[in-house]
């Protein structure tokens, strides 16, 4: 087998160099199908960023597949609620676990961040804190350095002693770009595998803390001790537990061999150039989602179905039976109820199976979530009514952030309660429901106003932003002028016209709703023609905005909106 080739025993991958020269796995390739390469660490994040789905509850998991030629929707349910979606189309790849080799274009002191080009549309950024010279803890697992002596603690970098403009750097994605702004990157990379994740450069040996038996993590931590190779980090994902050294180290081999893959596509090419494609979205399942406490996975898919089982009847021959081909007549998503429940996350109010509900507004800066009782009264008090609504909505809450996708600053504004108790079981069943989110969060006590301030890891725009575009009359702000604002903004320009020039005959171009106003109230225009010696034109334009005008003058044969604008 020739050295560009290697299988991996565990996984059922082997690296292979793709036509354009980036390193990838052969099952990523097998399984993409018409899609191209799909970011599974954005789907679904590697061990350093896993969390307790399935580990919290009893609760029945399980996992809906539709596969068309153009897009690739993946549901998970949670007891046959819709708990996450994720969302693949073709001309629209995602970038997080993408590696790249990049060339410095700027460092910026101020800021202690630079900007790399990477060979996409937008610089990435890189941040002094994501250098791989900055110690910082693996959020989720116990750490240990393998070198002898104390543990560093974490220290402010410069990035100017560290980066210079024209110099090359390997970096890889950890935020897809967001708005104006590009992907953001950081130079301590991870390649996750099935049970370990690979951290070059680095020395870290850690044990998911989602393992709690003692006696496993020192089975786990004494087997990572002898198999960490060189120059390089290895931390245990909680999919490790039971595994026998056999098939750690035969992921070790495989994650191994496809740095080795990487760094030479690397040294072979010239920033800024992708050296490491992460896996697609269904590979990534397989391989990150795909695990013992997912009750089913249902696809509707036949060429798709058949590799999935054919993989693991290989390598997971316990989780063969789970999977299940959809031969429905009617889509799949219909026939679980999916596709409506995908419809109302794009609305604001989610209603509450009691009657309140919630109002849940995106902006630039945070997430703002209102708690209201709506048509829920109770039956014994106030207070209890309150209460009843508050635990509600936080099981809600916590649900919508992960199907919306919400990330950033979010602010809860549950309905104030008096008792104290009340409060805490609150924020308790706000914090248990969170747990179940694979994504990063840190809650804050409740407010004297009320409020509760959480962040959750974002790594990509929301749901939302990603199925819409902006408004093209509103501009995304939802409200536009009002017909009589309009009105008295067109009298107003008149008004300047008739001041500051000589022309008598004025056409003004507007909305038909606002030519109809206009009409309905000629009184207005009368006055300013007999005030100013005028004629005026109302002319109406449906390709117009509903608060926009423009202003010609006939004679001149010129618009002249914006000579007459304040």
């Amino acid at each position: 087998m020739s050295p560009a080739l290697q299988f991996c025993g565990v996984t059922g991958q082997r690296v292979v160099r793709s036509a354009s020269g980036v390193a990838e796995s052969a099952l990523a390739r097998g399984l993409q199908g018409p899609l191209g390469a799909r970011s599974a660490t954005r789907m679904f994040p590697d061990a350093a960023r896993e969390s307790a789905d399935g580990r919290m509850g009893q609760m029945y998991k399980e996992i809906v597949i539709n596969a068309d030629p153009s897009e690739t929707r993946i549901a998970v349910l949670e007891d046959a609620k819709l708990v996450e979606l994720f969302v693949e189309r073709e001309e629209e790849r995602r970038l997080v676990g993408d590696i790249y080799k990049g060339k410095v274009n700027a460092v910026l002191p101020g800021i202690q961040a630079a900007f790399l080009e990477v060979g996409l549309s937008r610089t990435a950024f890189l941040h002094s804190s994501d250098l791989l010279e900055s110690i910082i803890d693996i959020e989720g697992f116990d750490i240990e350095e393998a070198s002898s002596g104390p543990r560093r603690p974490k220290q402010d970098l410069n990035i100017q002693d560290h980066l210079k403009k024209g110099q090359e750097v390997m970096v890889q994605v950890i935020k897809e770009p967001i708005g104006q702004k590009g992907p953001k990157v950081t130079c301590r990379l991870s390649l996750p595998g099935r049970y370990l994740v690979l951290m070059p450069g680095l020395k870290h040996a850690g044990v998911s803390r989602k393992i709690v038996d003692r006696e496993e993590r020192q089975r786990l931590k004494k087997i990572l001790t002898e198999l960490r190779p060189n120059h390089a980090g290895i931390i245990c994902r909680t999919a490790a537990e039971g595994r026998s050294r056999k098939e750690l180290e035969a992921d070790v081999e495989f994650l191994v061999g496809l740095w080795k893959e990487i760094e030479e596509t690397s040294a072979s090419n010239e920033a800024p150039a992708l050296v490491h494609r992460e896996m697609e979205m269904t590979t990534g399942l397989i391989r990150d989602l795909f695990t013992e406490d997912v009750g089913r996975l249902t696809i509707d898919s036949r060429a798709a179905y058949k590799q999935i089982v054919s993989y693991l009847k290989a390598f997971s021959p316990e989780l063969k039976n789970r999977v299940k081909l959809y031969k429905g007549d009617g889509p799949i998503f219909d026939e679980y109820g999916i596709e409506s429940e995908i419809e109302k996350t794009l609305e604001r109010k989610v209603w509450l199976k009691k009657g309140g509900y919630l109002i849940i507004d995106q902006t630039e800066a945070m997430v703002a979530i209102d708690v209201n009782t709506g048509r829920f009264t109770g039956k014994k008090s106030q207070e209890d009514t309150i209460y009843k609504t508050n635990l509600e909505a936080a099981e809600e809450i916590a649900r919508q952030l992960r199907l919306r996708d919400l990330g950033g600053i979010v602010v809860c504004d549950f309905i104030d309660m008096e008792d104290e108790g009340n409060k805490k079981a609150v924020l308790e069943t706000f914090r248990s429901a969170l747990r179940r989110d694979r994504a990063r969060t840190k809650i804050f006590p409740i407010s004297e106003l009320g409020l509760i301030e959480m962040t959750r890891q974002r790594e990509r725009d929301s749901l939302f932003h990603y199925f819409t575009d902006q408004c093209p009359c509103c501009g995304g702000s939802g409200q536009v002028l009002s017909l009589k604002t309009t009105a008295l903004k067109t009298e107003r320009t008149i008004r300047r016209i008739g001041a500051h020039s000589k022309e008598k005959l004025i056409q003004v171009k507007v909305h038909p709703d606002v030519a109809t106003f206009l009409f309905e109230r000629s009184t207005f225009l009368d006055q300013l023609e007999k005030e100013f010696g005028l004629r005026i034109d109302i002319r109406e334009d449906p390709r117009m905005k509903r608060d926009d005008i423009r202003v010609y003058f006939p004679r001149l044969r010129k618009e002249v909106t914006e000579q007459f604008m304040p």
